[in-house]
């Protein structure tokens, strides 16, 4: 009897010890810095610096919700991020440099540091080949050099200047994929138009610029993601899920479609 005793609290001291050091296990992976399984992807969101907001239409917003500008610009720096997260999160590991500022603010203000952000030409989805930066050509027109590249669109992209940035994020937080947020767009209008002509349409015109690198720093995607929404709505947080969630979702298929892109026959 004493023996069976023995044995059944043996048995139980081991199970407690095994069930510890999982509970342990499992408790310093949550949330933590887990690299991806093979096949899958850990990616990477980098918020837009303050500076990178461009609105024209904050004073209706302030008008109606009361938000200062501080106020407005957190809320869709936060709001960018946040649906990108909902949009990736079913297919992939993601992490993001605004859900712990104290924790990634060193992170972060070395990530700014070390990036060059210049406008260039926005790419061609259906046949991407990322942006390089142009020759200042021109020609004489009456005796004045006129530059006559300027009536393609641009976008603002971002480009690494220190070559230790990404793979040290890439040990850090074992992401692969690095999804860097540029600038934030709010035209009054959806032509593009003067902002005192703006409401004539109806409709605002809200833009992404983003550049997304791999861990070994190479440009799979960039570009911009553009949608309107109604001039009616100045409530940030309705723009933000209505809105926001739209450019988000054009983001993400254009990261997976340059993660498997479709084979050729």
């Amino acid at each position: 009897m004493k023996i069976n005793t023995f044995r059944f609290y043996f048995s139980f001291l081991v199970f407690l010890a095994v069930f510890t050091v999982s509970a342990q296990h499992t408790t310093l992976n949550k949330g933590g810095e887990k690299a991806p399984a093979p096949g899958k992807h850990k990616m990477m969101l980098i918020p837009f610096e303050p500076r990178m907001y461009m609105s024209e239409i904050d004073f209706a917003i302030n008008k109606e919700t009361k938000l200062n500008s501080k106020q407005i610009k957190a809320v869709f720096r936060d709001g960018i991020n946040e649906q990108l997260y909902k949009a990736l999160k079913p297919q992939h590991m993601v992490v993001d440099l605004m859900d712990d500022t104290v924790k990634t603010k060193k992170d972060l203000g070395d990530v700014y540091q070390y990036l060059v952000l210049e406008y260039m030409k926005v790419p061609d989805q259906a046949n991407y080949k990322p942006p390089v930066k142009e020759k200042q050509e021109g020609v004489v027109k009456n005796g004045q050099i006129v530059d006559e590249s300027n009536n393609d669109e641009r976008f603002m992209n971002a480009k690494i200047k220190n070559a230790t940035l990404v793979p040290y994020l890439y040990g850090k937080y074992k992401s692969d994929i690095f999804i860097f947020i540029n600038q934030l767009d709010i035209k009054a209008s959806n032509s593009g138009g003067p902002a005192d002509v703006a409401t004539t349409d109806g409709f605002r015109r809200l833009s992404v610029h983003y550049t997304v690198y791999t861990y070994d720093a190479k440009e799979i995607n960039s570009g911009i993601a553009e949608t309107q929404f109604p001039v009616a709505i100045n409530d940030p947080k309705k723009i933000v899920n209505s809105y926001f969630s739209k450019l988000a979702q054009i983001i993400t298929e254009r990261i997976n479609l340059a993660l498997a892109p479709p084979k050729t026959k």
